[in-house]
């Protein structure tokens, strides 16, 4: 399942009756929130959700899969995501 911004957006004017453009504005301020950190390197950790981490990927060797020829992928900088026990709980139930 797909989880849009727009759905959000809706939950939350549907709990709590604010403006539709107050609710957008707040889950754009969250997420802002997130993505500052990750960008500096950072990892967030959501208390009773879960922790982003930023891990460094070294640069390796790749395939081009349409031509087949090798080529070399640059070193980057990824964003994982591990689950709260407590999420992981709720998911195993």
């Amino acid at each position: 399942m797909t989880l849009t911004k727009a759905q959000i957006v809706d939950s939350i004017q549907d709990k709590f009756g604010f403006p539709r453009k107050k609710c957008v504005e707040l889950i754009e301020i969250m997420l802002e929130e997130i993505k500052k950190p990750l960008q500096q390197g950072e990892d967030v950790m959501i208390s009773g959700f879960g922790k982003f981490c930023v891990n460094n990927k070294k640069e390796r060797k790749g395939r081009n899969p349409a031509t087949g020829d090798d080529l070399t992928l640059p070193a980057r900088r990824v964003v994982t995501f591990k689950c709260s026990q407590g999420l992981r709980d709720k998911i195993n139930k």
